[in-house]
């Protein structure tokens, strides 16, 4: 490190901008390879939104229902996403997820257990056959402890209360990022063969979000302002059941493990409303009915495969 009265200087190798699950996976790769990183992240370690990740993680481990594969969870995948999804990135997660469960596994994650050991998994909104690992209803807690402990064992230099505000360029290269500390509002200035965006969504563009302060789509402006193409900015990620009243609990998460259990959602009239915003050609695949979603509950319960899905 260097300093004048103006601003601190770094030099790393390879600099991830983003401490959640993404960037800490890709710092620890990085790190793994021999070369020198620096993570930064905007606010504390550990406050990253994969700890909002309650329900589990998705992968065909077969632990529960042996039937289940990777090709079942790239369809799952691409029917959920209406075939919009790049084909080749849901493959690719469908065929890795369950390599990546067991090295967090390795790396001393704590899942919960079949009565023969195996990690559980339980049922989940759109997946055929049940497949969530999780942690209680705290998956994304233990992701994230598991990755940071894995970092900081490596050595990772670890920047926090950091704001990147813009990436340096030589030339047409990304060479850096010049951001400022926001306990002090100190300037740093980040010099980097390699720069890792993994700053996570734009959350706090709505009004009414699970998302904390952080979440301003940083990442995405960064690149934009450096000449990167921005895609498929209109997909953003809704949770389906979050809370909005009373005040106190507004953009609170009801956990993604209730629809996986056969939670239904009524409106105040007590009706079961989300049916008729379907589109026609994918109601066969719901329960329409109050006695129709109770017996693909039933048979949920009882360890049968569903032909219909309960909204």
């Amino acid at each position: 490190m260097s300093q004048n009265q103006n601003y601190q200087t770094h030099e790393y190798d390879v600099l991830v901008i983003g401490a959640g699950g993404a960037g800490l996976r890709a710092a620890i790769e990085a790190s793994a390879a021999g070369v020198s990183v620096a993570l930064v992240c905007k606010s504390l370690l550990g406050k990253a939104h994969t700890v909002m990740a309650e329900g589990g993680i998705a992968a065909a481990l077969a632990n529960v229902d042996s039937q289940d594969n990777w090709k079942t969870h790239f369809c799952d995948t691409m029917l959920g996403g209406k075939m919009l999804n790049n084909w080749r990135m849901a493959q690719l997660h469908a065929q890795d997820a369950p390599q990546r469960v067991k090295e967090l596994e390795h790396w001393g994650a704590v899942f919960d257990r079949t009565k023969d050991g195996k990690i559980l998994q339980r049922a989940f909104g759109g997946h055929t056959y049940k497949r969530l690992c999780h942690v209680g209803d705290r998956t994304g807690l233990e992701m994230i402890r598991t990755l940071q402990d894995q970092g900081v064992h490596r050595g990772i230099n670890v920047y926090m209360e950091c704001t990147i505000t813009k990436l340096i360029k030589d030339g047409e290269r990304i060479s850096g990022a010049f951001g400022y500390y926001r306990e002090d509002g100190r300037y740093v200035l980040f010099k980097a063969k390699a720069v890792i965006l993994a700053t996570g969504g734009v959350g706090k563009s709505f009004s009414v979000t699970s998302n904390s302060w952080e979440y301003t789509g940083d990442g995405q402006a960064l690149a934009y302002e450096a000449g990167a193409d921005l895609i498929d900015m209109e997909f953003v990620q809704f949770h389906p059941t979050g809370m909005v009243w009373p005040p106190g609990v507004r953009g609170l998460l009801v956990t993604e493990g209730v629809r996986g259990e056969g939670g239904i959602l009524r409106n105040k009239a007590g009706e079961r409303f989300m049916f008729r915003y379907l589109p026609e050609g994918s109601k066969k695949d719901f329960a329409e009915t109050d006695e129709e979603a109770a017996k693909w509950v039933d048979a949920a319960v009882s360890g049968q495969k569903t032909e219909a899905r309960i909204i």
